[in-house]
């Protein structure tokens, strides 16, 4: 399954075509963020990507989990949300 790493900087517009663009490709994917603001801008992704994906019949789901990632070499937590058609 396809991972798309959010940061706080992320733009929600891009984040959302590219979530898009995997649904429509592999079926599902996996979205990331580590903390408060980039998790924010996931959960603001997913809404826009709903949106664009509903015309083509795709009504999105969420599963959230937390998953345990290593940046620069320090371990930290990270929200983890699979986005999957219903």
């Amino acid at each position: 399954m396809e991972k798309l790493r959010v940061s706080s900087k992320s733009a929600p517009n891009s984040v959302a075509g590219a979530i898009a663009g995997v649904i429509r490709e592999n079926g599902k994917v996996e979205v990331q963020a580590v903390g408060a603001s980039a998790a924010n801008q996931s959960i603001k992704a997913i809404a826009i990507a709903r949106g664009y994906l509903a015309p083509s019949g795709y009504d999105l789901i969420c599963v959230p989990a937390f998953s345990n990632v290593v940046i620069d070499g320090e371990e930290r937590t990270a929200i983890k949300i699979i986005v999957e058609p219903r």
